[in-house]
């Protein structure tokens, strides 16, 4: 991907992570977002996934590793895999990614892959570190299935997307403009 817009190796597609259940096993949120990043990926073209995600509690798997499985599992060959496993959190994901592709050269958009309350965060966070982004359609399925639980997540995302924006704007003036 050296220098290149958009590189031999494709267009780069983070999937943000969300936790796992207590036996490490993917919740329905994770299934979702990672089906929703590989049907857009069939129908874009060559595209090189980017599971981001560190350990999740209590099990100690990473989320990026479980969800690179998963691809493998859709037919992906694991040179299409990028892992990001070590961010704890949004923030972390958007920084440490934008470091992984930058370290490889690249320069072009970036597909953003998350579940619709997240989404508008996760493309916030990209385009302050300089990403064009590429917003991939989120899953058709609510990730919570009861109502109630869905605005929980909204109210959540509501106090976390000015929180994060203000937190990558400070990180970002400290350490320069490119954020590294």
């Amino acid at each position: 991907m050296a220098g290149q817009a958009w590189g031999d190796d494709g267009l780069p597609v983070v999937i943000f992570g969300a936790k796992l259940k207590p036996d490490g096993m993917p919740t329905r949120t994770l299934r979702l977002r990672v089906a929703a990043a590989h049907a857009f990926g069939g129908q874009w073209g060559k595209v090189v996934y980017v599971p981001t995600g560190g350990p999740s509690l209590p099990s100690g798997r990473r989320e990026a590793a479980v969800m690179a499985g998963m691809l493998r599992g859709r037919g992906v060959p694991s040179d299409a895999i990028m892992m990001e496993d070590a961010a704890p959190d949004t923030l972390a994901s958007v920084i440490r990614c934008t470091r992984l592709l930058r370290r490889r050269g690249y320069v072009g958009p970036v597909g953003v892959a998350s579940s619709a309350y997240h989404l508008p965060r996760c493309l916030l966070l990209m385009r302050m570190m300089g990403w064009q982004v590429v917003r991939v359609p989120p899953p058709d399925a609510p990730a919570a299935q009861r109502l109630g639980r869905r605005w929980f997540w909204r109210l959540r995302e509501g106090a976390a997307l000015p929180w994060d924006g203000l937190l990558l704007a400070w990180y970002r003036l400290r350490a320069g403009r490119d954020g590294d």
